[in-house]
């Protein structure tokens, strides 16, 4: 990591059983502020999960002092450097479950989740010709980039996933290789177990997710197309560090390729959509025309 960038992004998870997690994320939250990180963390009787961003002083004594936690010791971050902070308030919480799932089994990463795979085996297993490939995501962020091949999840919400598993994923599927990914990992922690108890046999994720991939410096990001999403004011990040690189999204409105990500200027809708610097001044940076005519 070199230091030509004043600020760092720390993205990380682990699960841990956290006695009294919502006393836990008063704790942290203290500590947070008085460290003058900014982000977002959540902290449940499951774990910790979170994303922050901060000065190289703060993020080294954040990742210290995280280090020391009996709990959160031996947690691995995902690091970007930064011109600045990335979100624009600090939010620690206490949530029931670190991913909302609302499974009709309490799932526990911990027993059971699938296989494992580094960059390279994930990379190596993409190409196999039964290979089914899961983006763990929801659908508006596979439509900014994803791995060559991927199924597109017709979901909103994670807690979708049990169902729609059910209803698209065909019965002789069960018995052939799975892969799942996703930005840091977490999901597929929690949704390949969710594929192991709807029947699946061999199920794999992607170690550290989508970001570690395109760091591993023998990948280089390659098999992915487009950008990754990410939930901070960069919105998305590169992640194929080769020739390949292609821009896969499209314009909302007029569906040229474009990756750039607006929200929508009626505050009520606020819809996420791809939008070009046409259109967005064309339509106000509405979605549709009903938004427009708000």
């Amino acid at each position: 990591m070199s230091d030509n960038k004043p600020y760092r992004i720390l993205l990380y998870y682990k699960y841990v059983h956290v006695d009294n997690a919502e006393q836990a994320a008063a704790e942290h939250l203290r500590f947070c502020k008085q460290l003058g990180v900014k982000g977002r963390i959540l902290i449940s009787d499951q774990g910790i999960n979170g994303t922050c961003s901060g000065t190289t002083q703060q993020t080294d004594a954040y990742m210290a002092y995280m280090n020391e936690h009996p709990l959160f010791k031996d947690i691995t971050y995902k690091i970007d450097e930064s011109e600045g902070h990335v979100f624009k308030k600090l939010f620690v919480r206490h949530k029931n479950e670190l991913v909302t799932l609302r499974y009709n089994k309490k799932m526990d990463p911990n027993v059971l989740t699938g296989k494992r795979l580094s960059p390279k085996e994930f990379y190596e297993q993409l190409q196999q010709e039964d290979v089914i490939i899961i983006d763990g995501r929801n659908d508006y962020e596979y439509d900014i980039g994803h791995f060559r091949g991927a199924i597109r999840p017709t979901v909103e919400s994670f807690r979708e996933f049990p169902e729609w598993i059910r209803k698209n994923l065909p019965e002789d599927a069960k018995n052939k290789p799975i892969l799942t990914y996703c930005t840091g990992g977490i999901r597929c922690e929690t949704l390949t177990g969710v594929l192991l108890e709807e029947g699946f046999s061999d199920v794999a994720q992607l170690e550290g997710g989508i970001v570690t991939y395109g760091k591993d410096e023998e990948v280089k990001g390659r098999l992915w197309d487009g950008k990754c999403y990410v939930f901070d004011d960069r919105i998305s990040v590169p992640i194929n560090r080769t020739e390949e690189d292609i821009v896969i999204g499209k314009c909302h409105h007029c569906g040229k390729p474009n990756d750039r990500y607006v929200n929508c200027a009626n505050v009520t809708c606020d819809k996420r959509h791809i939008c070009c610097e046409e259109c967005e001044a064309e339509h106000a940076r509405h979605c549709s025309e009903a938004c427009k005519g708000h």
